[in-house]
């Protein structure tokens, strides 16, 4: 008998799906991860796979995924609910803590636990061992980035970096004079450049230079604030992207020194700098940004044999 009153159809792909799922064995699994009774209690296993289950099945948003479980009944059923609420199930911040907890290897795990146990359901010893096909293909799991360009993402470096001086100097206005970042001048260079349609190989040259020396200037402010700075400073995610942009103006410093467009490990986003480019060589999308993926497809069932997240290769 289905919840909901009875009122939802048994042949709803989510009702379906909600079948062949061992949620108790998952459950098992992830209560091991949360040992102690202290602290918050933590959402049902059912609840955070299901939830990214959905997320990546509609591919939605973490927010768009929570606001789709709210509205739809056949969703609350699929991640657990008994009845349908009208209130969301948790905050959509949630999602980032449920990939972490599963991670790839959690979620593998279930995939081979659902599959072996469609196996044993279908096991006839009267059948040839041997049976089938196999099919393996590698392929690019495309990131959500815009395609970078050495030029546009200094020029973001640049940026961000402004606004840690500005958040720096903010506890120090009128004990010290504010340094002067030339943000004005640095964006019309950017600018000057970014708009034209061909641009020279010497003008991208040279604009790459210049915006290299206002970050270096950027930098070495931020690092003489921080010194001085009496009040707490720059918040965690600023930190994080300062370690990065270091990292970033250290790679564009030496090709631009070498004249080159390839660095190890390059890193081609601030915000989500684990991407790395994958040189695929194609008419269209010659170059490519995401992890690389290794699948394999058995009876139906896909399975990840190998991903690797990091590349190096011509992004510019």
């Amino acid at each position: 008998m289905l919840p909901f009153e009875g009122k939802l159809k048994a042949d709803n792909r989510w009702v379906q799906m909600a079948k062949i799922i061992p949620w108790n064995r998952i459950e098992n699994d992830y209560a091991k991860l949360f040992p102690s009774n202290i602290g918050q209690v933590a959402k049902p296993a059912r609840m955070a796979i299901g939830a990214l289950i959905i997320k990546e099945k509609l591919n939605l948003s973490d927010e768009e995924t929570i606001q789709q479980i709210t509205e739809n009944p056949y969703l609350q059923y699929f991640i657990g609910f008994k009845e349908y609420e009208q209130e969301q199930p948790f905050d959509p911040s949630l999602m980032v803590h449920f990939r972490k907890r599963f991670g790839l290897g959690g979620i593998n795990a279930i995939n081979e636990l659902i599959m072996n146990i469609e196996k044993e359901d279908h096991d006839d010893d009267d059948e040839p061992k041997n049976k089938g096909t196999l099919l393996i293909d590698a392929t690019c799991a495309p990131a959500d980035i815009r395609y970078p360009t050495d030029l546009s993402l200094l020029n973001e470096a640049r940026e961000k970096t402004e606004k840690m001086i500005d958040t720096l100097y903010s506890p120090l206005k009128g004990t010290i004079k504010k340094p002067r970042t030339y943000r004005q001048k640095a964006r019309k260079r950017y600018l000057a450049i970014s708009k034209k349609r061909k641009v020279k190989k010497t003008d991208m040259r040279k604009a790459i230079g210049q915006q290299l020396r206002y970050l270096t200037r950027n930098l070495n402010h931020i690092e003489k604030l921080q010194e001085i700075s009496t009040d707490e400073g720059l918040s965690n995610r600023q930190l994080r992207e300062f370690e990065v942009i270091k990292t970033l103006y250290e790679q564009q410093s030496k090709m631009h020194k070498e004249k080159s467009h390839s660095v190890e490990e390059r890193i081609v986003s601030i915000s989500q700098s684990h991407v790395r480019p994958i040189v695929r060589g194609k008419v269209k999308t010659p170059t490519e940004f995401g992890a690389k993926v290794s699948i394999s497809l058995v009876d139906g069932y896909a399975s990840i044999e190998k991903l690797s997240p990091y590349f190096a290769g011509r992004a510019n």
